[in-house]
């Protein structure tokens, strides 16, 4: 039998009322009760700090359990169509298993998420080199903020509560030179979920010295809360017309492609294995997808529509909006059961995606890129919603 993450199977009283059942747990840490914010201790890091997880509840039964190693989001738990609860991420059951984490599994990502070439970069007319750590095609980039970005670090919790909702805002202090990177920035991420089964992740920093940015999340989804099912029967929707061509290196080469009459086309709902093996160059490039798609712009709100995720099974839907301009999808082609995570389970190939809003990849090095460049007096903002829901 394959190892189920099902964790709590509850009825539509259950969910209204927190005084039908225990909250799951993940992992076996301590549970807490329908709309609620609690913090624990989740172990030591090598240097003897103590790290906290922070778990949060609403008045549906979902859960969302948050770390201040890597403000990385440690699992999160939503109903299905017929009200079962499952963690949807991959990840790890104990702090030791995040401190391994190389895939970067619900992390927050930076100073730059995503890659910038040859590690470097010209501000103001001075040239930056940073650690080049990734080399799709043999070709070498900075990838997702370098050997020990924002996902590697600690950094401090607080939480919250107010009307219909709960979160914890944690704080980090990038200093000057950081992973090659020039300006003290002082970087806050909030995790916010609430009673409308929403989950928002918002990223915040101002600088003293002018320096790029481009903070990313990014959590790893299976829909199905079963990890060693593949996401290729998931049916996604992308709002976007455009993707960005890229290079071998995985890097941009300038050119917005028309989505149209490729696999790339996601405007109308698509199976992610309906074209992933294609003859077609974006997809040998990147070994399946993992390319940046450019957003149209479609109001929601505050926020523009970046996609759509459903899995047919369960009825669990995932639909995301953001401020950014673009998404980046990536469809998990370097999982290769290496990493072992919750459960035991070894995480194989296209078990699990990313979505990632974000700026362009390379931004600083591409002049038709919007602005990466953070500046003193200025506030860097990135907000991603995460709506769940079921049909």
């Amino acid at each position: 039998m394959k190892p189920l993450r099902t964790l709590l199977t509850v009825t539509a009283m259950c969910a209204l009322f927190s005084s039908c059942s225990e909250t799951p747990s993940s992992g076996g840490r301590e549970s807490s009760t329908a709309s609620s914010v609690t913090e624990t201790k989740h172990g030591r890091l090598p240097t003897g700090e103590s790290v906290k997880i922070f778990t949060l509840t609403n008045a549906n039964g979902m859960v969302a359990k948050v770390t201040e190693y890597g403000a990385i989001l440690d699992s999160l738990t939503v109903p299905d169509k017929d009200g079962n609860l499952a963690d949807v991420t991959h990840g790890y059951d104990t702090l030791e298993g995040w401190l391994s984490n190389t895939s970067y599994f619900g992390a927050t990502v930076g100073r730059f998420g995503n890659r910038i070439a040859n590690g470097k970069f010209t501000l103001d007319g001075k040239g930056y080199s940073l650690v080049t750590n990734n080399d799709p095609g043999g070709i070498p980039c900075h990838l997702h903020g370098g050997t020990k970005g924002f996902d590697k670090v600690l950094w401090k919790g607080e939480t919250f509560e107010g009307d219909g909702e709960r979160g914890v805002k944690l704080t980090y202090l990038s200093k000057d030179g950081e992973e090659g990177y020039p300006g003290n920035l002082s970087v806050e991420v909030t995790y916010t979920l609430t009673d409308a089964n929403e989950l928002a992740w918002e990223a915040k920093a101002t600088t003293d010295a002018p320096t790029v940015l481009n903070i990313v999340h990014h959590s790893y989804w299976n829909l199905s809360g079963d990890p060693d099912t593949s996401i290729n029967d998931h049916e996604l929707t992308l709002y976007a017309d455009h993707y960005l061509a890229t290079n071998p290196g995985l890097i941009p080469t300038g050119e917005k492609a028309a989505v149209a009459d490729t696999p790339m086309d996601f405007t109308s709902p698509h199976l992610i294995g309906e074209r992933v093996e294609a003859d077609f160059e974006a997809l040998k490039l990147g070994g399946g997808y993992d390319h940046a798609w450019v957003l149209n712009g479609t109001k929601e709100g505050d926020l523009v529509k970046a996609s759509k995720l459903r899995d047919p099974e369960t009825g669990r839907v995932m639909e995301i909006s953001t401020n950014q301009p673009a998404i980046q999808f990536y469809g998990g082609n370097f999982l290769d059961g290496t990493a072992t995570g919750k459960g035991g389970v070894t995480y194989q190939l296209r078990t699990a995606l990313c979505l990632e809003t974000e700026n362009y990849p390379d931004a600083p090095n591409n002049p038709d890129a919007p602005s990466a460049v953070l500046r003193p007096g200025e506030t860097y903002h990135h907000k991603m919603v995460h709506r769940f829901s079921v049909e």
